[in-house]
């Protein structure tokens, strides 16, 4: 803050409020609700790709690998 005393009280007051508003300018928030935050992250996220499926080989090779399991038991058994 200034310690030089001012003579004119109305400027200082202006100069205080346009500082203030100034600061809390800052503070905004761009959203109304967490809902809209949100929807608008998920769209990013997804706009960057963050939500593909990979595909994955494990559901095949567990089903090839219990395939066989069942042969060679079938195999043993017989």
């Amino acid at each position: 803050m200034e310690s030089i005393p001012t003579r004119n009280p109305q400027a200082a007051l202006t100069s205080l409020e346009a500082a203030a508003t100034t600061a809390r300018g800052g503070f905004a928030c761009l959203f109304s609700s967490s809902d809209e935050y949100e929807t608008a992250l998920i769209a990013e996220r997804r706009a960057q790709g963050r939500y593909v499926k990979r595909k994955s080989l494990w559901p095949v090779a567990m089903l090839v690998g219990a395939a066989l399991m069942v042969l060679g038991a079938a195999l043993l058994l017989r």
